[in-house]
């Protein structure tokens, strides 16, 4: 390999290195997704060795009733947020399943603390929820089913998923999450 080419391959290697967010126009999406991905360890750290299961439908509509009427004020369309926050939803609990197989075969993984689901947990869902509204919004030109759309999509799930460090069940979880970023 040449010096020059290698000198290229080392300034994208230290650019995504120094970056702080996922790359691309769908980069601060992903981010904010992979946030949420995160989050499904405190749901699942709180549900873990309770009665609550992992489906809860009746969270889930308030979720998705919220969404659609966040969206509307934002002049989304509330069906084309609901089916984002659905696979939201469905990566979250993908996460869950995965943490609860995990640590029933090693129960020396359990997390210690269990996070109050009504005072820590949702909060931060709740959160996250108003800023991925907010960059559905800002990206709302951008993500058509189109080719491009496509690409800038693999670029900004792959590089958050080096410049998070996630492992594979949550860039399963990632990839579970963007499934409908291109389909608005």
């Amino acid at each position: 390999m040449a010096l020059l080419e290698i000198m290229k391959l080392l300034a994208v290697a230290l650019t995504l290195a120094a970056s702080l967010t996922p790359l691309g126009p769908l980069g601060e999406l992903t981010d904010l997704a992979v946030q949420r991905v995160q989050v499904a360890d405190l749901v699942a750290a709180a549900k873990f060795g309770t009665p609550q299961p992992i489906d809860d439908p009746v969270r889930e509509k308030q979720v998705l009733d919220t969404v659609r009427a966040k969206a509307a004020e934002l002049a989304l369309d509330p069906e084309n947020a609901v089916t984002f926050f659905r696979a939201q939803i469905e990566a979250n609990k993908l996460v869950q399943r995965g943490l609860y197989a995990r640590w029933t075969e090693h129960p020396e993984e359990v997390p210690q603390h269990r996070p109050d689901l009504g005072t820590e947990v949702r909060p931060v869902l709740d959160r996250l929820t108003t800023s991925i509204l907010a960059e559905l919004k800002d990206t709302e030109q951008l993500r058509h089913p189109t080719l491009r759309c496509r690409i800038d999509a693999v670029i900004a799930e792959r590089s958050a998923v080096v410049l998070r460090g996630l492992d594979r069940l949550h860039e399963e979880a990632l990839g579970e999450a963007m499934g409908p970023v291109c389909s608005k």
